[in-house]
């Protein structure tokens, strides 16, 4: 459970494993602090299983810290109940969905 890092050239993998909430506020922000902030960022979804609105709050403090309106931040491998929960939030219309 938690938040691992990996680095593919300039794009910065964070993967999600389990809950996505506020109990991994931490590791997830230095995940991604810990880049440079014009990187090509990928959150991966593929082993979480739980999101909740403090989880959307990170999501939108990443995309600020990757560069607002111009960010390159994607949400992979997202599941039904994630997609959801994006989709009812309108983040499709701040970040790319696959």
């Amino acid at each position: 459970m938690g938040i691992a890092t990996k680095t593919d050239g300039n794009k910065i993998i964070i993967s999600v494993t389990g809950r996505f909430d506020f109990s991994v506020q931490s590791d997830f922000r230095l995940a991604y602090e810990s880049a440079a902030s014009s990187s090509h960022f990928v959150i991966n979804f593929a082993t979480a299983d739980y999101m909740d609105s403090s989880a959307l709050g990170m999501l939108l403090l990443l995309r600020d810290f990757a560069g607002g309106e111009s960010a390159n931040v994607e949400l992979a491998n997202c599941g039904e109940e994630i997609r959801n929960i994006l989709e009812i939030s309108n983040f499709g219309k701040l970040f790319s969905i696959s």
